[in-house]
């Protein structure tokens, strides 16, 4: 815990996928809600196959899903939410002409009962 998960739609263009983990590690490890920075756990997923509303191309999302174990107030969600799309805006700044992109980010409560980590080494 926390879990970042970064959806992309290839459109997008080549994005610096190794800087934009960075900085949005780097940003949540500067939050009290974070304790340890061995917690964050930072991925990418290409969505080969979407839709953006109704149109057939011209479009595209960036989107982030951070799981956290439950428990966190509003106002602690609604920061890391904004560490994590304030890091990722500044790698964004070259999309390809035309195109309309959209990046979001979703806290989603992971059941503390159910959540079960072990270090390995």
């Amino acid at each position: 815990m926390p879990h970042i998960v970064i959806e992309y739609t290839p459109n997008l263009g080549a994005l610096p996928f190794d800087a934009m983990l960075a900085s949005t590690t780097q940003a949540l490890s500067e939050s009290p809600e974070v304790q340890d920075e061995a917690d964050l756990k930072a991925r990418v997923l290409r969505a080969d196959h979407f839709r953006v509303g109704l149109a057939d191309s011209g479009r595209g999302y960036l989107h982030v899903q951070l799981r956290i174990l439950a428990g966190r107030t509003p106002e602690a969600k609604k920061d890391l939410s904004r560490r994590v799309a304030d890091a990722l805006r500044g790698h964004l700044d070259a999309l390809p002409p035309g195109l309309q992109a959209y990046l979001s980010v979703e806290v989603v409560d992971m059941d503390r009962g159910s959540y079960t980590k072990v270090r390995l080494a």
